[in-house]
């Protein structure tokens, strides 16, 4: 990948080596997915695929700056974006508001960012059981991958401490309502001290993105990477660019979390004109954060990318504050943020044409 890659390449790229792996790797998880014995667990592995792909063909653009190892790299990040978006249907449309459950859940998200970890019952705490071996089957396709990265060892402390950030905040989002926002409250309080200025509400939002661990992973497959380095791609990511990404995410869908009476952090802010400066902030400060990484302009790219990508969805024109507020942060981006917003605006269409045709 060249140091100062242009949209073009990045584009040509990701139509002709990023979303073909994309799609072979997905289709496989749908068909394990259908074979799940009980109809709950099927049916949220299901939406978690139909509804959730984009997730993964953008995390799986990290897969070009692992050059010959794209095939491991990208089958990891399919893999482990298909248990986060799994994991998160169960604990959203929850049969349990146990945090103990949700806990043990998502061990399966440390399991699979260790290679010598035995799968346990992710389900324990309970009612629906019988997966088929679906979850098991992730955990070890992720597991098989990182063996196959030589530069595992390097990246795994810091894969774990920000898996340890997502996890936390998938257990506490996903509890009783009243006891939510108090939760979140004190796990920001023990964190505050080692965070740079910023509302409890945005460090949950920092927290809930995988971007960094998949960084992390496309890094490893070059032997040459450091500790140092995966010290400086975990801080350049986390908290800034993981927090502008999920802020993005919530930021379109209040409507829909307002009728479900789901969570959202977009919602604390007391004006639109905070929000904006919010945005604003988050990214300059991601910029910063990936100036001093190999591949910067990859990076920063990525960041005008989050920008286009979300703000280019259906729900953006749905929401009248939320289209207004879209075009101011959309300048924050320039050019490189309205390219991608008119690519995936046509992708989108043309996917949906093929879905109904």
């Amino acid at each position: 990948m060249p140091a100062s890659p242009c949209l073009g390449t990045i584009l040509l790229k990701m139509y002709s080596d990023v979303l073909p792996r994309v799609k072979k790797n997905l289709e496989i998880w749908r068909i394990q997915a259908e074979k799940i014995p009980n109809s709950e667990l099927r049916k949220q592995a299901l939406l978690s695929i139909e509804n959730k792909t984009f997730h993964c063909e953008g995390g799986s653009l990290y897969g070009l700056l692992a050059k010959e190892k794209i095939d491991q790299t990208i089958r990891f990040i399919v893999a482990y974006q298909t248990i986060s978006d799994y994991l998160d249907n169960l604990c959203d449309r929850s049969t349990s508001l146990d945090p103990e459950d949700f806990r043990n859940l998502h061990q399966a998200a440390f399991d699979a960012l260790t290679p010598e970890a035995e799968c346990s019952n992710y389900y324990h705490f309970r009612q629906e059981q019988d997966d088929g071996g679906y979850l098991k089957k992730l955990v070890e396709t992720c597991q098989n991958a990182l063996k196959e990265l030589p530069a595992y060892q390097k990246v795994a402390p810091s894969l774990y401490e920000l898996a340890d950030y997502y996890c936390n905040l998938q257990v506490h989002k996903h509890v009783k309502l009243e006891e939510r926002v108090p939760r979140l409250k004190a796990w920001f309080e023990k964190h505050r001290s080692q965070l740079p200025e910023m509302k409890w509400y945005e460090f949950s939002a920092c927290a809930g993105s995988t971007l960094g661990i998949f960084c992390l992973v496309a890094y490893a497959s070059d032997p040459n990477c450091s500790e140092e380095l995966a010290t400086k791609v975990k801080n350049g990511y986390f908290p800034w660019v993981q927090g502008l990404h999920i802020l993005l995410d919530y930021f379109i869908d209040q409507e829909e979390d307002r009728i479900e009476g789901d969570l959202n952090f977009c919602a604390y802010y007391n004006s639109d004109r905070e929000i904006t400066e919010s945005f604003t902030h988050f990214m300059q400060e991601a910029d910063k954060g990936v100036s001093q990484l190999p591949n910067k302009h990859f990076h920063k790219m990525i960041n005008r990318a989050l920008l286009g990508v979300y703000l280019a969805d259906e729900k953006v024109n749905e929401q009248t504050n939320v289209r207004k507020i879209s075009k101011e942060i959309m300048r924050l981006g320039g050019g490189s943020s309205i390219f991608f917003l008119w690519n995936t605006f046509i992708m989108t269409r043309l996917r949906y044409r093929q879905i109904f045709a």
